[in-house]
């Protein structure tokens, strides 16, 4: 089984979200709007449970050991790390060619071994995609798909999402309330959606920078739970 640590050891060091991209020749998906019954949890079986427990064991680790694997530490490789630590390989299946790199693999092992959707129900382990974290191709419009992963911990009872992810220089939590995409804080001062592109001088006035506004899908992946002692 993979080993997770918090130490160093020799993993390729991406920058810090470019490596999170899919190639911009990927088909769009239409721009997002308040999804009002978004998002309901439902009861996580033991093994969606481990997996959650191993994504919470990063939180705060600025680097990470996997051995006998080379992982990038970005975005994609945190996310199949920790998957690959209960035998499941998220890029298995992905197109070859370096046409498609650690999110595009991703979202193409989700379209055959799970599914793609929105809601409303979300589970822990589930994992979370995003549009347009950054300009990937450098042509100054929002125009670039599939360009963040993370993996969600938990849904809150007002329907926040909150998730893990390597977004900057660490593993951290983040938060994303689809029925309120376009609000950072609640009015009691509840945060509801994080910021997740950075500010740039080129950005138009409709640049989308929080998670509720960049969200793109849920994958639901097929997690076969472990058997009981009696039926092995």
């Amino acid at each position: 089984m993979l080993r997770l640590s918090r130490t160093f050891s020799t993993l390729l060091i991406g920058a810090i979200l470019s490596a999170c991209a899919a190639p911009s020749s990927q088909a769009l998906r239409p721009a997002v709007t308040p999804i009002p019954d978004c998002c309901r949890a439902t009861q996580t079986d033991p093994r969606r449970q481990a997996i959650v427990r191993t994504a919470v064991t990063l939180i705060g680790a600025t680097t990470i050991e996997s051995q006998g694997r080379r992982i990038t530490y970005d975005c994609a490789g945190v996310t199949r790390a920790i998957y690959l630590a209960h035998g499941i390989d998220l890029f298995e299946g992905g197109a070859g060619g370096g046409k498609a790199n650690g999110v595009g693999l991703i979202y193409t092992h989700l379209r055959t071994h799970g599914r793609l959707h929105r809601g409303p129900v979300v589970h822990g382990s589930d994992l979370v995609f995003f549009d347009n974290t950054w300009d990937y191709n450098g042509d100054g419009l929002v125009n670039d798909p599939l360009t963040h992963v993370g993996i969600v911990e938990r849904v809150e009872p007002n329907g926040t999402i909150v998730f893990i992810s390597r977004v900057a220089g660490a593993i951290e939590r983040y938060r994303m309330n689809l029925a309120q995409p376009h609000v950072h804080r609640a009015a009691d001062g509840r945060l509801l959606n994080d910021y997740m592109r950075r500010k740039h001088w080129r950005d138009g006035a409709q640049t989308p920078y929080l998670t509720g506004e960049l969200f793109a899908a849920f994958g639901t992946r097929v997690v076969e739970s472990t058997p009981s002692p009696d039926r092995r």
